[in-house]
């Protein structure tokens, strides 16, 4: 059916295959998510910093 370098191929493809599909699951389950929520706490973190600078100068 397979010779042997077919069969290397097609485990090498499987391989390729199985490693980018748990790579993409793990990018859209942690890495993403936590990148978002990350960069939007500190952006939240600056306004309030930005708001209190405000109130300072104004007092």
């Amino acid at each position: 059916m397979f010779e042997f370098d077919q069969y290397l191929g097609f485990l090498a493809f499987l391989t390729i295959l199985t490693i980018g599909f748990w790579l993409m699951i793990f990018l859209l389950t942690f890495v993403i998510p936590y990148w978002i929520f990350g960069s939007s706490i500190e952006r939240l973190k600056e306004i309030r910093e930005e708001k209190k600078a405000k109130r300072a100068a104004n007092s």
